[in-house]
């Protein structure tokens, strides 16, 4: 079991080297938005970026996972997947970015920005690049390329933040909302034309009835991903119709996805996490004890989920200074918002088992009731509480999933989770996150950083760091 684990910890860490660098730039340009655009305009940046990220999963079809189970088949040519998977991403992308630039003036008439139809056009480039490389990631992990994938990361997130410095910090016109969204088109196509040595290289097969049998797995998982992608980016769409104050929703929403970057780094895990454990668990599945190892997988990814999440919470008053001044009201949500991602990413462990098994019609349901949960608490709540009750809703859709997918999972692909354990660690978690609040009680207000406050937190997130370590280098818990 040690050698897996090593492997996985080592895949993680270089695939995390690019989704830490992008994660923190990407945290880095929140103090330049936030000082340099207002709310209104950062909350117009946010919507189109959920745009963007709800499109993307209907458009790449689901075959990122696809190509991982076809291509680790008995019989199956892998660079067939991944021509058949190229060759049908390709097309309806193309046919996409053809009727957004068709129709790119009363779209963005619609959506009441007349005279910026170039956005439009950004969008869905940004959508056409981003599917096609999301197959060639793919192939890149798959075969363990873990350097090759980081370097090609590396390269797309300087790309972008050169043109964002450029454009706001050089560029003589005053800064403008499509600057963001301008960065990410230009890296989105140099990153595609990286990859086009390794297009040619693939000499593209089309094999139909692959392609459908890889449609048939995969489409069951792009619904299934569509309302768990909903889930994180649902609530920005829906400021513009139910937020407290009709009238300057768009400011809400700058504020409210200000202070949700605050909770990157949680995501940050996740991902990279998500780009090792994937591959891993798929290539572990035939192993001998391949199930006790997931169940400690998912020990370990909890632990220090909640190191993570105690690290926020405790130097939030630090880590609060990246947000300009007018942004800073929202920072109460970010420990809901980090419990949320700690959930989302446990669910991820947990969702393997429909994935393993093939049942993946099973994730539909799974993730259609978070959806369900996610729209109830905004269009019932937002209207009272605005971006609180987006961070909430976060956390009662990502529960409810999560208890969903262990239920079922516990009938069809039994896992030997040790809850007893997990329920330990969230004691200790919980333990110590109540020091973190308790204590600004002991510290007169400061309009400053409170050092004294900061060093008796570390104490309390050192202290959960040796009892979690404890707990898990121990025997197994006695059911």
């Amino acid at each position: 079991m040690a050698n897996p684990l090593k492997q996985l910890a080592g895949e993680t860490a270089i695939y995390g080297f690019s989704s830490i660098l992008a994660r923190i730039l990407n945290f880095l340009f929140v103090p330049l938005y936030t000082r340099m655009l207002t709310q209104v305009q950062y909350g117009v940046v946010t919507e189109f970026m959920a745009y963007i990220a709800i499109l993307q999963v209907i458009l790449v079809l689901g075959l990122e996972t696809g190509c991982f189970r076809f291509a680790n088949k008995d019989g199956e040519d892998p660079r067939k997947v991944y021509s058949g998977a190229l060759i049908a991403v390709f097309g309806l992308n193309l046919a996409f970015l053809a009727l957004m630039v068709a129709f790119s003036n009363p779209i963005s008439a619609a959506l009441g920005y007349e005279g910026y139809r170039r956005l439009v056009i950004y969008v869905a480039a940004i959508l056409f690049c981003d599917s096609i490389t999301a197959i060639l990631f793919a192939k890149l992990r798959q075969e363990h390329k873990a350097v090759k994938f980081a370097i090609f990361k590396t390269i797309k997130i300087f790309t972008e933040l050169g043109t964002n410095l450029v454009l706001f910090l050089v560029w003589p016109a005053k800064p403008d909302f499509t600057y963001p969204i301008f960065a990410i088109f230009v890296s989105c196509v140099l990153c595609l034309l990286l990859f086009v040595p390794d297009i040619i290289r693939l000499r593209l097969q089309w094999d139909k009835d692959l392609v459908h049998r890889m449609l048939l797995y995969s489409i069951p998982l792009m619904v299934a991903a569509l309302p768990g992608v909903a889930n994180d980016f649902l609530d920005r769409i829906l400021f513009r119709y139910f937020d407290t104050s009709a009238d300057a929703w768009r400011a809400s929403l700058g504020v409210y996805q200000a202070a949700v970057k605050l909770a990157v780094i949680m995501n940050l895990f996740i991902q990279m996490f998500r780009y090792a454990a994937e591959p891993f668990f798929f290539q572990r599945a035939k192993d001998k004890g391949s199930k006790e190892l997931y169940a400690r997988v998912m020990e370990w990814f909890t632990a220090f989920c909640g190191l993570v999440f105690l690290g926020v919470v405790g130097y939030i008053d630090i880590i609060a200074l990246f947000l300009g001044p007018a942004f800073r009201e929202g920072v109460g949500v970010v420990p809901v918002m980090l419990l949320s991602y700690m959930l989302l990413g446990m669910l991820f462990n947990a969702s393997m088992w429909y994935k393993l098994s093939g049942r993946t019609r099973m994730a539909i349901w799974i993730t259609l009731a978070g959806l369900v949960v996610t729209t109830l608490v905004n269009v019932i709540f937002m209207p009272h509480f605005s971006y609180w009750a987006s961070a909430f809703g976060h956390l009662a859709s990502y529960l409810v999933m999560f208890i969903l997918c262990v239920a079922l999972g516990a009938k069809y692909y039994p896992i030997p989770y040790d809850w007893k354990r997990i329920g330990c660690i969230f004691l200790l978690m919980g333990l110590a996150y109540t020091g973190i609040r308790f204590l600004p009680g002991l510290f007169p207000e400061e309009s400053g950083i409170r050092w004294g406050l900061m060093g008796l937190n570390t104490l309390l997130i050192l202290a959960y760091a040796g009892a979690g370590l404890f707990l898990l280098r121990r025997k197994p818990i006695e059911a």
